[in-house]
């Protein structure tokens, strides 16, 4: 057993004793406390066991996605209802130190726990643990078509109002309802956009997952300007211990082979030209580039030609890409789709006025519209799943770009 698996252990055992002290506050029935005693152990010698028998060699499964939604639906609320006894215990704490320097010796030097206060936590917990149930039986599935127009005073007059629809993590290997994943590719057909991007990972590690939804992602229709498509991190196969070189080469290539089994063109560190009348626009693929993530992207390669008063729109999977290299490019990448933080599947939004999620402390560009000096990057929050197999707050999403002339009206 590694240090940092009994460091995961250790930390789990403490939140079940925390937690039962206030199930044992609350219940009276001595049945009803040894139930949920044998069923938490239970939960964590399931969850430990199951983590200890990764396979690095598979991956991800239906069964470790199993795993991590048990182990949050168990957890975060217990991990609320520790913060609220902990809390509890820190008054309890002082008032004790409290009665000694003023003399007061009756009673325990810690008062007993209070009902009502275990009964708030219970309150609290309840609000994660519903809501992690929903994430996982309707939040992952809840696709939302997300319309968003930009100016730019540099676009071609021709593409004053071009649309582009943008889907992008699709995670196939994570899908369990075909018929929810059909509803979303009638989605993306509605939007009846000129231009559909994908901008990376379509498996979560091997070509194989894609096989079962090759027919239903090729039902998404090709528009007057065509389907392209870039790699993500996740295409490289970086999170498995293959057998050999050869067998993660052969998996790489199979999975670039997916973009054209599904009419995508994949576009490798290069770029081509959208053409509408007279006018055109450069359209950038660049393979993954993360700042803690795999670099093979080579922004300067696929846009080698161009100028800087060509008007560009790149596809680059990590956002961090953006933020390190492109909003400050001495080309002028006027416009970059990307996806990857899948906003962590988890925050709040209020569209127009609020959102939040653990994403933002990681990423600065984390969902949605970010703009430096001109130059704007998109974030998409992704149409599948990956790790927690749901989504609560943070929506899976279907982007509609529409591109305009001029400047953005305030």
């Amino acid at each position: 057993m590694g240090f940092r698996m009994l460091i995961f252990i250790t930390i789990l055992f403490i939140v079940e004793l925390y937690a039962f002290q206030v199930f044992r506050t609350i219940l009276k029935s001595k049945s009803v406390l040894m139930g949920y005693s044998v069923l938490s152990v239970a939960t964590l010698l399931y969850i430990v066991y199951s983590f200890m028998s990764f396979d690095r060699s598979v991956g991800q499964t239906k069964h470790t996605l199993f795993t991590m939604g048990l182990m949050l639906l168990v957890y975060v609320p217990k991990i609320v209802l520790v913060f609220t006894m902990f809390t509890e215990d820190v008054f309890r704490i002082g008032n004790g130190i409290a009665n000694l320097f003023i003399g007061r010796t009756e009673g325990d030097f810690i008062a007993s726990r209070r009902k009502f206060v275990s009964q708030i936590g219970l309150g609290l917990a309840s609000i994660p643990f519903m809501s992690l149930i929903y994430g996982i039986t309707v939040g992952k599935y809840n696709y939302k078509v997300i319309k968003q127009r930009i100016f730019f005073p540099d676009l071609p007059d021709a593409f004053d109002g071009f649309t582009i629809t943008q889907i992008s993590d699709v995670h196939s290997g994570s899908f369990d309802n075909a018929d929810k994943i059909n509803y979303a590719i009638d989605l993306v057909n509605e939007q009846e956009s000129d231009l559909v991007l994908f901008t990376g990972d379509i498996v979560n590690t091997h070509a194989k997952e894609m096989h079962p939804w090759i027919e239903t992602f090729k039902r998404i229709k090709t528009p007057e300007f065509g389907k392209f498509s870039v790699l993500g991190n996740h295409d490289y196969g970086e999170y498995i211990d293959w057998p050999s070189a050869e067998d993660k080469e052969a998996n790489f290539e199979a999975i670039k082979n997916l973009h054209a089994d599904i009419d995508f063109k994949l576009l490798l560190n290069e770029h081509t030209f959208i053409r509408k009348g007279d006018d055109k626009i450069a359209l950038v693929g660049v393979e993954n580039w993360g700042h803690n993530f795999k670099k093979v992207g080579d922004v300067n390669k696929a846009s080698e030609g161009l100028q800087k008063e060509d008007f560009k729109v790149v596809m680059s999977h990590d956002p961090s890409h953006w933020d390190y290299e492109l909003k400050k490019h001495e080309k002028n990448f006027q416009l970059t789709l990307s996806g990857h933080t899948h906003g962590m599947q988890f925050g709040i939004e209020i569209p127009g006025f609020f959102k939040w999620s653990l994403a933002q402390y990681i990423y600065p560009q984390w969902a949605g519209l970010y703009e430096t000096l001109g130059r704007y990057v998109y974030v998409n929050r992704g149409f599948g799943f990956h790790a927690y197999p749901g989504r609560v707050g943070i929506m899976p999403e279907i982007t509609v770009i529409e591109l305009k002339k001029g400047e953005k009206v305030a």
